[in-house]
């Protein structure tokens, strides 16, 4: 028997603020977190972006060092925001420690900045180096890092499951977490996703050509999500962790409910591992709302995958546009921030259940002029109040794997 799955607990590490206030702060006010590309002295001579979605403030990690010694720069984050959500949870440490909580959580790359560092010592003359080696260091920046480093600093002993699927990472974490709630497997997840500040990603994306080069003396005016001047996407870092708990669990302890996750679905293109693909992206949004049992017109907001590729966007909009109309507000939260990889849909998520607490809509940032292509939906282009009773969260990636989860509010 399928069981309801609510969210009781959040935290995010994000280019426009860690806390619910920040975060709202910015949104309200249309204030960027994309930057200047630090010159790390990696790449960057060679690469025609200028821009990153930076975290440009300290995080004061309190870790022992048990702990920290197995973790690169995107444990750090996947533990810290994994820490600030179990804090809030409430959770009895008994339960975490009895097998019914589990982790769904993952990153694109593992550790990139770890895994370089070692490939530099393997290719290096001096056995020495060579020699310095060790299992740390693979633990550092191997591909699941953040959800077993989450496990070992918790003493997490459900399963285990680690997404790496570029742009739906985190929105598949949510959504494996989702049905493992649903059909009794676990009593609750922890799940999310992380990516670390690294060139070597905007690198690829650059030499595909896929990448905003433009704005490099301006960097918060791009990326711009379905507007006629967008001409790629930002990288960003980030993190965001969700708990998914099974309502009655969740209701008889007096855990403070976010919202509900009722709906999600995941599906292949099956084809071309680059380009997006319209059947396929509609195939999911139609799943999803299959999976929530509601139609289209019961969507208020879409949290657009929107990454402001050239593409990308006339195809999302298209097959959106061919479920919804121009019914539900669509943003393209990605313009805040830049495209946080891995993190983006957990992130994206917990901007959602803000902005449902709020009641209020932010603009698509840097959105003036809607290409007609992108035309067939209703995009947000000023601060909207309004209620969101029921929320869609697209992600899209490389690969051709699709996703989608709908979000609803919980009335208090």
């Amino acid at each position: 028997m399928a069981r309801r799955v609510v969210i009781t607990a959040c935290s995010a590490i994000t280019p426009i603020g860690r806390t619910r206030a920040e975060i709202v702060r910015h949104l309200a006010e249309g204030i960027s977190g994309v930057k200047p590309l630090r010159n790390d002295g990696l790449l960057t001579e060679h690469i025609h972006s200028g821009v990153y979605g930076t975290v440009a403030y300290p995080i004061d990690y309190d870790f022992k060092r048990s702990h920290s010694k197995t973790m690169g720069p995107v444990s750090f984050y996947a533990c810290q925001v994994a820490k600030e959500t179990l804090a809030a949870s409430g959770l009895d440490p008994v339960f975490i420690a009895a097998g019914r909580l589990g982790v769904a959580f993952g990153s694109t790359h593992g550790s990139p900045s770890v895994q370089r560092n070692i490939y530099k010592t393997f290719f290096s003359e001096s056995k020495q180096q060579f020699a310095s080696i060790g299992a740390v260091d693979y633990l550092k920046s191997m591909v699941h890092t953040t959800a077993v480093n989450i496990t070992k600093m918790f003493g997490i002993t459900g399963r285990v499951i680690s997404s790496s699927t570029a742009c739906t990472t985190s929105s598949q974490s949510i959504g494996f977490g989702y049905e493992s709630v649903k059909y009794g497997m676990q009593d609750a997840m922890l799940c999310g996703g992380a990516d670390e500040y690294d060139t070597t990603t905007v690198a690829v994306f650059d030499n595909l050509l896929a990448c905003s080069s433009e704005f490099n003396a301006t960097p918060h005016l791009t990326p711009r999500p379905f507007d006629v001047r967008r001409d790629g996407l930002v990288v960003g870092e980030g993190a965001g962790a969700l708990l998914l708990e099974e309502y009655e669990h969740a209701k008889n302890r007096g855990a403070d409910i976010l919202g509900e996750i009722i709906g999600f679905s995941c599906n292949n293109n099956g084809g071309d591992l680059i380009l997006p693909n319209t059947r396929g992206i509609t195939d999911t949004i139609a799943l999803a709302l299959k999976d929530a049992d509601i139609g289209p017109e019961a969507v208020d907001f879409i949290s657009a995958h929107a990454t402001g590729t050239k593409m990308g966007d006339v195809i999302e909009a298209q097959a959106t546009g061919s479920i919804y109309g121009k019914g539900p507000s669509v943003t393209g939260l990605k313009s805040y921030m830049g495209h946080t990889m891995g993190s983006c849909g957990a992130i994206e998520a917990i901007i959602t259940l803000f902005m449902m607490a709020e009641e209020f809509v932010p603009p698509t940032l840097n959105l003036i002029e809607v290409d007609g292509r992108c035309a067939m939906i209703r995009h947000v282009q000023h601060l909207e109040k309004k209620e969101i009773r029921i929320a869609a969260v697209q992600n899209f990636a490389f690969g051709g794997v699709n996703t989608c989860f709908i979000l609803k509010k919980i009335d208090t």
